[in-house]
């Protein structure tokens, strides 16, 4: 057997209330007695609470608050899972209550070399997302648990063009967190097809009783992507866009979420995209409105003459009102 798997044997047969000699140990797991003695300080220096007692009824025991098989990870991927957490929770992450016990409890059980280490890379470490909508929590706690059990949902969906809510059955296949939001990606059998819903424009939500089946390899992250990027299979109906600017606002640029997907080549000050004619008509000049005169579009025409329009509804809005 495995380093791994021997080791997690030890500690399940210490966790039966037994103690347990090295010897027995060995014989237990048909191994060598000094191979017992390396899984052993392996274990403590995991921040397994082993007790180890001399004498002629002595043995290795658990200590007896350690009631839960800890995983093994080493004090680095203690440290990222503790980072982990913080992404979570910032990205309003429904589960955070549970997660704050997790990594509690991982503390808890870790020795204090380890516990120190931790709490050293932890100083200074912070993340800054949107605000996270706690009103959400209940809606992604039985989204996630639908997905995951395949119950078909009825929900109450607010669009953001309609006056009241539509009531549809959706089939959720994933949950997606994008840009500050979260999305559920669901077939509706209303239109028939895998369409993607915001989760805050979701009033109620309710199981109908029904179970579905998941499409085998379905990827919500790889839909919900595919619907916002240009179509590479269709390369022929992408249009080339030339910018010119400044390197440092090339490079924001370049790190779009759309921008990105669609760089063809890049120079110092020179870089070329391919989108298709949609997203440059609908999407593309209130990106670029940001950067002002630090950048300049060389063609398309139709994409100058787009920003033009736009720059110019901005000013009759704010001198209109």
């Amino acid at each position: 057997m495995s380093k791994a798997i021997n080791m997690l044997s030890i500690l399940w047969l210490l966790k039966t209330g037994k103690r347990m000699t090295a010897k027995q140990l060995a014989e237990e797991l048909e191994i060598n007695i000094r191979t017992v003695y390396r899984y052993i300080d392996a274990l403590c220096a995991s921040g397994v609470p082993i007790i180890s007692d001399a004498g002629h009824n002595g043995g290795y025991s658990l200590l007896h608050e350690f009631t839960k098989a800890p995983l093994f990870f080493d004090v680095d991927e203690q440290k990222a899972l503790i980072h982990a957490a913080s992404f979570a929770s910032e990205a309003g992450y429904p589960f955070s209550e549970v997660l704050n016990g997790a990594v509690t409890k991982l503390k808890k059980y870790t020795n204090p070399e380890q516990l120190d280490y931790i709490n050293r890379h932890l100083t200074g470490f912070d993340v800054i997302q949107p605000p996270a909508n706690s009103a959400l929590e209940s809606l992604l706690q039985e989204i996630e648990v639908s997905v995951a059990e395949c119950f078909t949902l009825l929900m109450e969906y607010q669009k953001g063009n309609e006056s009241t809510p539509s009531s549809r059955s959706i089939d959720p296949y994933g949950l997606v967190y994008w840009k500050g939001n979260w999305y559920v990606i669901a077939y509706c059998h209303l239109r028939l097809e895998i369409r993607s819903f915001r989760v805050n424009r979701i009033v109620s939500i309710t199981r109908t009783g029904d179970e579905f089946a998941r499409p085998a390899n379905f990827s919500a992250r790889a839909f919900l992507i595919n619907g916002l990027l240009p179509d590479s299979d269709q390369p022929e109906k992408l249009i080339s866009i030339h910018i010119e600017g400044q390197a440092q606002a090339l490079d924001d640029l370049c790190q779009h979420w759309l921008f990105g997907h669609a760089l063809i080549s890049r120079s110092k000050n020179h870089a070329h995209f391919k989108i298709d004619e949609q997203s440059i008509n609908k999407y593309v000049p209130y990106f670029l409105l940001p950067y002002g005169k630090a950048i300049t579009i060389l063609e398309p025409l139709f994409l100058k003459e787009r920003m033009v329009i736009v720059a110019s509804e901005l000013v009759n809005h704010y001198q209109d009102s």
